[in-house]
């Protein structure tokens, strides 16, 4: 049998549990908005034309602040095309996706339904082809009360209170050579100090986040944070992280290792946040918002999906509706694990994207809506990670990997909340061998009421259908022991498991 060990000390804290980092994204793109969170011809939509069943999953879920609308999206996007009577709404040509964007939701609406699943928007200005003006005006539009042409406006839209965004990104992913309008680090830099300060004389307590380089495999990665925070640093309050992984052929070894990448990343990007804060002499301290991330067959969409035909504009065409596997969730429950682990830094995260797109939620036009495999591993971690992440001391054997050579077979984290309980979060990366994992408990007093879950299947690449939406389910781990100060489980192979359990203390 292999063992692997770890100890919980609730005295070695990391940090916080920010309820932003359970965040999520949705962009106009594909079917996410239309035939996912709107179809008003649906059976169970309301008044506004929003599915009913497809809130109630969100709502499950449990994300919190929500980024919208976009991503690449974004950088053609005109927001006042999305406010107003419908039927003065121009269609547009949305480049970034090749498709025709109907512009039937927009920021109301969308506030309107972010109010139905209690999430907090989060807002990306267009700083790919527009700037400061565009900025202002929308932030104008949005968050002041009255009095103004454009916040006159939004009362005349119907939406009397301000929607009072307190979260905004500034463009997105600006170094992608695909992305309209992209720039060096020292145009965006620019662009970005300029918009953030202005923003800030409408408002100086907003929460500003930069954009960081598109992923840490970009030429431009740390040089165009190291410039764009030199600029940046006194006016904003995150930079972003954006990843996204997939195998390699049948390396599905590397594969789950995925969250050693996004470990190293996170590092990286701290240390240089960091460097310039030294630089400054300054107390102020910038945070990570890892506000795209999540497992994504880019490779199909490349060879598949991709539009490109120049009279060929529909309208919300299936774009990247990956089909979610075991695998792809156990890879799926160890970025959660990564981010958890950085919780003193990384405040904020937004799955990308909550339906249809690369999402933990499915639609069918006029049918169901069902849980993809990746949907239980964020829905039980958004609503078991309370309190503090700890910092554990995990032993683990390790196993060989072509991309990030020796790795732990067992990745974990833990959160505790003084007298609620705590939580352990592990994924098991073998794809042959079960592990009993041991804990040591002896520092948390007294504790009783443990119980294991875990997602596993004999056929790491079942998944979750239209026709089987409910062929792969967490369930309940009957090996779970608990006895002299230790708890032990056995992991099964390519398995993700939560345990919680609770203390007296000490």
């Amino acid at each position: 049998m292999i063992r692997a060990h770890l100890t919980i000390d609730p005295s070695r804290i990391v940090g916080p549990i920010n309820r932003r980092l359970f965040g999520s994204f949705v962009e106009h793109l594909g079917r996410c908005v239309y035939d996912g969170i709107y179809e008003p011809s649906h059976p169970t939509a309301d008044d506004h034309g929003f599915r009913e069943d497809v809130v109630a999953l969100v709502r499950e879920l449990g994300v919190s602040t929500i980024r919208y609308p976009g991503g690449n999206f974004v950088s053609g996007y005109r927001w006042e095309d999305g406010v107003g009577p419908r039927e003065e709404r121009p269609r547009r040509l949305d480049l970034a996706w090749h498709s025709t964007e109907t512009n039937e939701i927009g920021l109301d609406e969308f506030a309107t339904w972010l109010g139905k699943v209690d999430g907090e928007l989060m807002y990306a200005v267009n700083l790919g082809t527009r700037g400061v003006l565009d900025a202002l005006d929308v932030l104008e539009y949005a968050n002041l009360r009255s009095g103004t042409h454009l916040s006159d406006q939004r009362i005349a839209n119907g939406r009397r209170e301000p929607h009072d965004i307190r979260m905004w990104c500034l463009g997105n992913e600006m170094d992608g050579p695909w992305q309209l309008g992209h720039s060096t680090a020292e145009q965006y830099a620019q662009l970005a100090a300029t918009t953030a300060s202005a923003m800030r004389q409408i408002d100086p307590d907003l929460e500003l986040v930069v954009c960081g380089s598109s992923s840490a495999a970009m030429p431009t990665f740390g040089e165009w944070e190291r410039v764009v925070l030199e600029k940046t640093y006194d006016v904003v309050d995150f930079i972003s992280c954006h990843a996204y992984y997939e195998p390699e052929g049948d390396d599905y070894g590397s594969f789950l290792a995925s969250a050693v990448n996004m470990d190293r990343f996170i590092d990286e990007v701290v240390a240089t946040a960091d460097h310039a804060k030294a630089a400054r002499g300054t107390d102020k301290t910038i945070d990570i918002s890892f506000d795209e991330w999540n497992v994504w067959y880019q490779s199909r969409y490349e060879e598949v999906d991709r539009i490109t035909d120049v009279d060929d504009w529909p309208i919300a065409p299936r774009l990247l509706e990956d089909s979610y596997s075991v695998l792809d969730a156990v890879v799926f429950g160890g970025l959660m694990i990564s981010l958890i682990r950085h919780a003193d830094r990384v405040k904020a995260a937004s799955l990308a994207q909550l339906v249809n797109v690369i999402a933990p939620i499915m639609t069918e036009p006029g049918g169901p809506a069902w849980r993809q495999t990746t949907f239980y591993p964020f829905s039980l971690t958004s609503k078991l990670a309370r309190g503090v992440a700890l910092e554990l001391d995990l032993d683990s054997p390790t196993y060989d990997t072509a991309k990030y050579g020796q790795v732990p077979l067992v990745d974990a984290v833990a959160t505790h909340e003084d007298g609620k309980g705590t939580t352990v979060f592990a994924v098991n990366r073998s794809l042959t061998d079960q592990v009993t994992l041991e804990i040591d408990v002896l520092a948390l007093g007294s504790v009783a009421d443990a119980k294991a879950t875990s997602l596993s299947d004999d056929d790491i690449q079942a998944a979750n259908t239209l026709d089987d939406p409910e062929r792969v389910r967490p369930r309940d781990n009957t090996s779970l022991r608990l006895a002299d100060g230790k708890i032990s489980v056995t992991l099964p192979p390519v398995s993700w498991t939560v345990l919680t359990f609770e203390s007296s203390g000490r």
